[in-house]
């Protein structure tokens, strides 16, 4: 059997052939809360600082270094090192294309054939399919009624070929922040256990906290057992772009060169640039579009009494996420195209989002809700209380 034969297919392009020949009425749109991903283009003071960048920095047509753009390193390696507390260095930085990237290239220097990596349930699909694709094992944590996994319970998971543990905080799909304390004690777990601790966090631009979201950074041999995985695609609307970033030891980035070099050769150039064009005049208009998805989870939370009364129940809420269960009989993956059809609705069921062996993948389905503003949040709720 092929590598790519050992997963399934990718859950957004499939969710997407629901579409295929339904036809919505006037005055019912379809609402596509299905991918965690802005569908606005940067603001266009952004756009046209990207242009100039095309059309005068002819850096940006050509190879660069495969870790990335030493600028970029540097400015992330400062910010970094100011919001986290803890001295990092430029060295320890590399640019990669896309978080997703930067996770593969993650567990390609950790893992061979056979290897085990454990991964909370429900777990962002990606994850997994690179897993399985790698040759590698995911071994499920159920992460349980709060969304919040255990290190206790992932203690008992680890094996002789356990290589890491995958955290993804704030959280895809839950939404769910995880607490300070959790991720100190799998980083210690992981670090009495001589493994590693992926730590995505791709959406921190949008943690819901002030100051660091862990302080990991603080122990001096941090990058003994930790690895850092960051996005610009949500934070800059650059998804197109796919620049994403990884912080490990210097001794791990000189094999995630290796792959990336096999790979992509370079992230791309013009994505680089305006990344950091974009960490240096952006951050006000960064900071509003932090409060305005924070504004639409307090939507969610604060208009879920109709769904509650029809027997929905809201279980995680955060970053660009709303993890519900719903009460239906029908399992979701049935359901989840029936709204399409029903409520004008394209979001994503939970068995997309765990093995079939793990329970809850029936009865729960994943909201993203980062492209839908207040009245859009309530026309959803709307919608689904009408079913």
């Amino acid at each position: 059997m092929t590598r790519t034969s050992q997963t399934f297919a990718p859950p957004v392009m499939e969710a997407r052939r629901w579409l295929d020949g339904v036809i919505h009425p006037d005055g019912r749109p379809l609402l596509n809360v299905s991918q965690a991903a802005p569908v606005d283009p940067p603001p266009l003071i952004f756009r046209e600082a990207i242009a100039e960048i095309v059309l005068n920095d002819p850096g940006a047509h050509l190879y660069g270094p495969v870790l990335g753009l030493p600028a970029l390193r540097a400015e992330m390696a400062a910010r970094w090192t100011k919001s986290y507390g803890a001295p990092i260095s430029d060295s320890q930085v590399a640019i990669t294309s896309g978080c997703n990237q930067a996770f593969a290239a993650a567990i390609a220097t950790l893992c061979d054939e056979g290897s085990e990596v454990i991964v909370p349930v429900p777990y962002y699909f990606n994850h997994c399919m690179w897993l399985d694709m790698a040759g590698v094992k995911t071994v499920p944590l159920d992460a349980g009624p709060s969304l919040i996994p255990a290190p206790e319970q992932a203690a008992a998971l680890i094996t002789p070929r356990t290589r890491a543990i995958a955290l993804v905080s704030p959280n895809d799909p839950a939404g769910v922040e995880y607490p300070s304390s959790t991720l100190q004690a799998f980083y210690e777990l992981c670090k009495s256990r001589k493994i590693a601790l992926i730590v995505d966090e791709t959406y921190r631009d949008f943690d819901s906290r002030t100051g660091a979201p862990h302080s990991l950074f603080q122990d001096p041999d941090w990058a003994d057992t930790l690895i850092h995985l960051y996005s610009f695609s949500k934070a800059y609307r650059l998804t197109g772009h796919r620049v994403g970033a990884m912080i490990a030891s210097e001794g791990r980035l000189a094999e995630v060169e290796k792959f990336l070099d096999s790979v992509t050769i370079c992230p791309n150039q013009i994505g680089q640039r305006a990344a950091l064009w974009g960490m240096q005049n952006l951050g006000e208009w960064l900071a509003g579009e932090r409060l305005e998805i924070l504004d639409r989870r307090a939507a969610i939370e604060e208009n879920f009494a109709p769904l509650a009364a029809k027997g929905w129940t809201l279980k995680g809420c955060g970053a660009y996420f709303a993890y519900v269960q719903h009460p239906f009989g029908l399992p979701s993956n049935e359901l989840a195209p029936k709204l399409v059809l029903d409520a004008g609705v394209l979001l994503l069921p939970a068995s997309m989002f765990m093995p079939d062996e793990v329970p809850g993948g029936a009865n729960h389905l994943r909201i993203a809700f980062a492209n839908i503003d207040r009245s859009g949040v309530g026309e959803l709720i709307g919608r689904l209380a009408a079913l």
